[in-house]
């Protein structure tokens, strides 16, 4: 792992010209516009606070910036995959990013907002022999694991089943076609990895689609991804189609979870937000329904 740190109220080198050199100075002028909306003490809690992005791709890389700009001080990012030029529909990457590391370049946008966050990259992703060490001092989790790979689901049961022994907390996202489906796990009451509904067994056993149906209630999975799947995963070189706002939507809600949590207030374990649905009409009464209308 690489780290980048500044001291709490010194001076970095690299702040632009007409930055503050102080920290302090820095980020109360960085946060200004938060006032009122995040409380003086909720904001000062983001800045102590060290946050664990697991997966920096289309899902838990929509995280980063937004917990940035809101002030979190500190991240561990990993992930061990590199952009490719497909990323870039949904991913918060450009051209100039292609076969970079996406959890290097996420550390890169976080110190390009707030010179002073300490930033923890790690290119391995996570693994057995690493998740003790990814989440040592951490606050909070977001689990962006890619779960279209078997060994994807082996690297969120063990991030899972060590969050669940230190007591962290993970907020969980899963896009499909339009829908964001977030699950938030406090494994500071709960001891079960993923709340039992997905276990280490079942990892050997289970299809990639029985298990993520596990997780996500089936009658939620968009009509129009179970055709594409239906239609193409015979195919070598199928990939799953994601769209960029329902992965950005994650950042937004999961930014949101993590200002909660760190705040000591209660959030929901469960949620999702369709965003064809939300924007479509609603389907207009067929004669038949007239009818029956009172």
């Amino acid at each position: 792992m690489t780290s980048s740190t500044a001291a709490p109220g010194g001076v970095r080198d690299g702040v632009p010209e007409g930055v503050p050199g102080d920290a302090d100075a820095f980020y109360r002028e960085f946060t200004e516009r938060n006032r009122g909306l995040i409380p003086e003490a909720v904001q000062a809690r983001l800045r102590t606070a060290r946050v664990l992005v697991a997966g920096c791709g289309s899902t838990g890389g929509a995280a980063i910036e937004p917990l940035a700009r809101l002030g979190v001080g500190g991240f561990v990012l990993t992930e061990p995959g590199t952009y490719e030029l497909n990323n870039l529909n949904r991913q918060s990457a450009t051209l100039a990013d292609l076969d970079r590391n996406k959890a290097d370049v996420g550390a890169d946008r976080v110190r390009a907002i707030n010179p002073y966050a300490q930033v923890v990259v790690d290119t391995a992703g996570v693994q057995a022999d690493n998740a003790a060490l990814l989440l040592d001092g951490v606050d909070a989790v977001v689990d962006g694991v890619d779960v279209t790979t078997a060994k994807g689901w082996q690297a969120k049961y063990t991030l899972h089943a060590e969050a669940a022994r230190l007591r962290v907390p993970v907020v969980s996202g899963y896009d499909m076609s339009g829908t964001q489906h977030v699950r938030y796990y406090d494994y500071r009451v709960e001891t079960e990895p993923l709340a039992g509904e997905v276990t280490e067994q079942d990892l050997a056993t289970e299809t990639l689609w029985n298990l993520l149906l596990r997780i996500i209630p089936r009658e939620i999975v968009p009509a129009d991804l179970i055709a594409d799947i239906t239609a193409h995963r015979g195919e070598a070189e199928y990939s799953v189609p994601q769209l960029v706002y329902a992965s950005h939507l994650f950042g937004v809600i999961a930014s949101r979870y993590v200002v909660e949590v760190l705040a000591g207030n209660p959030v929901r374990d469960t949620l999702t937000l369709d965003v064809h649905s939300l924007v479509s009409p609603a389907p207009r009464p067929t004669p038949k329904e007239q009818e029956h209308t009172p």
